[in-house]
């Protein structure tokens, strides 16, 4: 199985004493892996059994996205400005509305 992972997984999984055998992405495929990731990330979120968990599953979501800002060439902040201006300009989804069409 070969998937992107978190940078310190390899660390972290030799000091439990298991092998880990790890290379590092060209840029081509890193975009596709974050992409996938992303979708991964996502799916865990939704199919997340409750909460607590699904607060963490979303927390994955926000460091996938924000790893391909900056594979975009952009900062993090570059994306939050976007989005705040987008929140300015046409509001955010924070009073629940739903357009019938």
């Amino acid at each position: 199985m070969r998937k992107l992972v978190r940078d310190r997984m390899a660390e972290i999984i030799r000091a439990n004493g298991d092998e880990a055998v790890v290379y590092r992405a060209d840029p081509d495929e890193y975009r596709q892996r974050l992409r996938d990731k992303l979708t991964e990330e996502v799916d865990e979120f939704l199919n997340a059994p409750d909460d607590a968990d699904a607060l963490e599953e979303l927390a994955d979501v926000v460091e996938v996205v924000h790893a391909l800002a900056r594979d975009l060439g952009y900062a993090v902040e570059d994306l939050e400005r976007v989005r705040s201006a987008k929140a300015e300009a046409r509001g955010a989804f924070a009073e629940r509305v739903v357009w019938t069409g």
